[in-house]
């Protein structure tokens, strides 16, 4: 387990801006924190807009909250791609948006697998179906931020990218006040200013992940489990999606895979115990 002194030097390192050194993990580390990539110039990362099943909403109709000042973690937020490996555990997040039926069903496999997950909700859809946000906590799980629109955000300066953090964090705030996690929207990396705009939202971490079964993509349930059980290693972040039939059919098969190999499904904060988020 990476003890806060290390987590600590790595946000030291990236403050200061040796960007290469965060390359891969340092020896002897167990969690992954990625290097701070370029913004991409084109094409649709995995996850991207408009393939996560995120609602299209309108500035008109719902404006992005008025942006407060919050606690600053005093420099840019850390990528963390996966847990310890040494882990008998992964963990299961699903980017909240979509029906809130098929939200449920997710609900209900899990609770019958004995799963713990995390739901990184898009801010607009937490005010639009605000009992999901209460059930999925209700249940057990986790609640964390997935930005207020859900754009994509790897082209976006940092006063664009605090604005859509600080959208999705103000809205999780009616939810829970426990600490909650945050994922970029629309882009598998984050990029400098997304990181700098976490940091200063007061997130110590940005979450990546290491499985992306591209679920969005509705590639049907087998491909789905196929394609988390082929990648997984202990000490996962895998990357799935509510709102999508495929991803509901697929998850006891996926919870099946995991148990057959001493695997359980925990939260984002299970896993990553001494992070801070």
């Amino acid at each position: 387990m990476i003890g806060p002194d290390r987590v600590l030097a790595r946000r030291s390192i990236l403050a200061l801006g040796a960007v290469a050194a965060l390359a891969a993990c340092a020896p002897g580390s167990d969690l992954s924190v990625s290097p701070t990539p370029a913004a991409p110039t084109g094409g649709t990362p995995s996850g991207g807009a408009g393939a996560s099943g995120s609602p299209t909403t309108s500035d008109a109709a719902t404006p992005v909250p008025s942006v407060q000042p919050h606690a600053s973690t005093g420099g840019p937020a850390v990528e963390v791609a996966h847990g310890p490996r040494a882990s008998s555990s992964v963990a299961l997040t699903f980017h909240g948006a979509g029906e809130p039926r098929l939200a449920q069903k997710i609900l209900d496999a899990a609770h019958l697998g004995g799963a713990a997950i995390t739901v990184l909700a898009v801010g607009t859809w937490l005010q639009s179906y605000p009992q999901m946000g209460r059930q999925i906590l209700a249940a057990g799980h986790e609640l964390g931020n997935h930005t207020w629109h859900h754009r994509p955000m790897r082209q976006m300066d940092e006063a664009s990218a605090y604005a859509e953090i600080v959208g999705g964090q103000q809205e999780i705030a009616r939810f829970t006040t426990s600490p909650t996690w945050f994922r970029p929207s629309g882009t598998p990396h984050a990029t400098p200013h997304i990181l700098a705009a976490a940091g200063r939202a007061g997130y110590a971490t940005s979450l990546a992940f290491d499985v992306d079964p591209r679920d969005y993509a509705d590639p049907g349930p087998a491909l789905v489990v196929s394609r988390v059980l082929a990648d997984v290693r202990a000490g996962s972040i895998i990357s799935l999606h509510l709102g999508h039939a495929g991803t509901v059919e697929a998850l006891p098969k996926i919870l099946a895979g995991l148990a057959s190999r001493g695997l359980g499904a925990v939260t984002i904060s299970a896993l990553l115990t001494g992070v801070s988020p």
